[in-house]
């Protein structure tokens, strides 16, 4: 696989080849405290995680480091369930969390968010994701990843730009 730079408004998706990490980044018209409110806050998280077809229900969200989360993304072809442990939560700077997806419970990933404030109400997403494999980086590539990923933070700058 090649790396892929994709630019939808501010979205880049750095795919390097013969890797096991992913990087995205992504700017927003909101400063990092409401992007990061956004990140940690499950009744915000639901309403813009994922593609516009799917609808999210939170079974369990603890965003304290040590903390968990659990929840259902849902459309008309089924539910999947995805979980993980927060293994670090630092206000308005950076997440560390590991992610599960259920039907592919042995293929975890660690994912790196940080919040960088550019000054004039922006703040500039990084997140880097490590999977245990270049096969399961390149199958969650596969899935259709970035297209989820596009429309969920279209849908997150929407809630920031009315002041979620």
């Amino acid at each position: 696989m090649t790396t892929t730079d994709t630019d939808y408004s501010t979205l880049k998706l750095d795919v390097p080849d013969g890797s096991q990490a992913l990087s995205i980044t992504r700017d927003f018209a909101a400063s990092p405290d409401k992007v990061f409110r956004a990140h940690t806050d499950p009744e915000l998280f639901v309403k813009w995680c994922g593609p516009d077809t799917i609808t999210n229900r939170i079974r369990e969200w603890d965003a304290t480091t040590g903390g968990h989360w659990s929840y259902l993304a849902s459309d008309d072809n089924g539910e999947y369930g995805f979980f993980g442990s927060f293994h670090e939560v630092r206000e308005n700077e950076r997440i560390v969390q590991t992610f599960t997806f259920e039907g592919f419970p042995d293929a975890v990933s660690l994912e790196i968010l940080r919040l960088t404030d550019l000054g004039d109400g922006r703040t500039r997403l990084n997140s880097t994701s490590i999977f245990d494999s270049v096969e399961s980086r390149d199958g969650m590539v596969a899935s259709g990843m970035e297209h989820g990923i596009r429309e969920g933070y279209d849908k997150l700058e929407r809630m920031l730009a009315a002041g979620l």
